[in-house]
């Protein structure tokens, strides 16, 4: 099964029982926008949100978005719920679920099920429907890497460091902040996650800051998760769209270097040499692949 290649510069958070924020997200510069039926929707409120959901999907238009529903996690009394009743209302609407506290190899590969059986009975395209986990327990990261080889369904390993550190009993003023702390607090985790995702040819991405009126704060945040490989981060709210997209994109100078040194290299080729100097810079097989991620990316966005 081939993974789709889609744009998760922005992941936007959207809770999903509020028909005037889902239609401003849809309107949105956000590359993806999740639709949430877990943290941001009371227990009484879920099976409501579900339609309010389901009609959002099909009836609003989303543009090139993906669009993505995250469902309460396996253990809860509504997962199943979750996936049953969004796929059965709108299968052919929807990109991707959203599997929250992912735990272990079990968790993902019961969704898969569940998903292929409802695309088969609705006649839905096989494997349509790709899945993005959150790792954000302790149990989850330490078991990362199977997580990660679980389905070939799976597109995308999002690092929540909110449960994270509430699991983990960090000492955090809030969330995304690791403020107090003699360095990133949240390198190791960040790392595992780009590390196992990278290594299943999945998109790592990074996951909220709350204090959506420090731009500062979230900008050095993300700037960290891109080094680390990262391709985009969670926005919970519009203020942090912008952002995230202008960080985990190359700028339009890199992208012409990028773009030249590649042609630069593959000329060489063609003469049977290995390796090229251009303007001081030596380009080789390994340098090759750091600059053709810069161009695939800018493929992918459209520059």
């Amino acid at each position: 099964m081939a993974r789709p290649m889609r744009l998760r510069r922005s992941q936007l958070s959207v809770p999903g029982v509020s028909e005037k924020m889902i239609a401003k997200a849809a309107a949105s510069e956000a590359d993806h926008v999740f639709l949430d039926l877990e943290d941001a929707v009371a227990p009484s409120a879920k099976e409501g949100a579900r339609k309010t959901i389901v009609e959002a999907l099909k009836g609003l238009d989303w543009g090139r978005k993906t669009r993505c529903v995250r469902i309460n996690d396996v253990t809860t009394p509504w997962c199943h719920g979750d996936v049953i009743e969004v796929v059965e209302g709108a299968g052919r609407h929807l990109d991707t679920l959203m599997l929250t506290k992912a735990n272990s190899a079990g968790d993902v590969r019961f969704l898969d099920l569940l998903l292929s059986q409802l695309e088969a009975r609705l006649g839905l395209e096989p494997g349509r429907i790709g899945i993005e986990v959150l790792i954000e327990e302790a149990q989850g990261l330490q078991r990362v890497e199977e997580i990660a080889a679980a389905s070939p369904r799976l597109e995308c390993l999002i690092f929540g460091m909110g449960d994270y550190s509430a699991s983990q009993q960090m000492k955090l003023r809030e969330i995304g902040s690791g403020e107090g702390y003699p360095g990133d607090v949240f390198h190791y985790p960040r790392f595992r996650v780009a590390m196992a995702a990278r290594a299943a040819g999945l998109d790592p991405v990074d996951g909220p800051y709350a204090n959506f009126r420090d731009e500062a704060g979230y900008r050095a945040e993300a700037e960290k998760a891109v080094m680390l490989g990262m391709a985009g981060k969670w926005a919970i709210h519009p203020a942090q769209i912008g952002p995230a997209l202008e960080i985990f994109s190359p700028t339009a100078e890199e992208v012409a270097r990028a773009r030249k040194l590649k042609a630069a290299y593959e000329e060489a080729l063609v003469q049977g040499v290995g390796s090229v100097n251009v303007e001081g810079t030596m380009v080789d097989a390994a340098s090759i692949r750091i600059i053709e991620n810069t161009v695939r990316r800018a493929d992918l966005i459209g520059m």
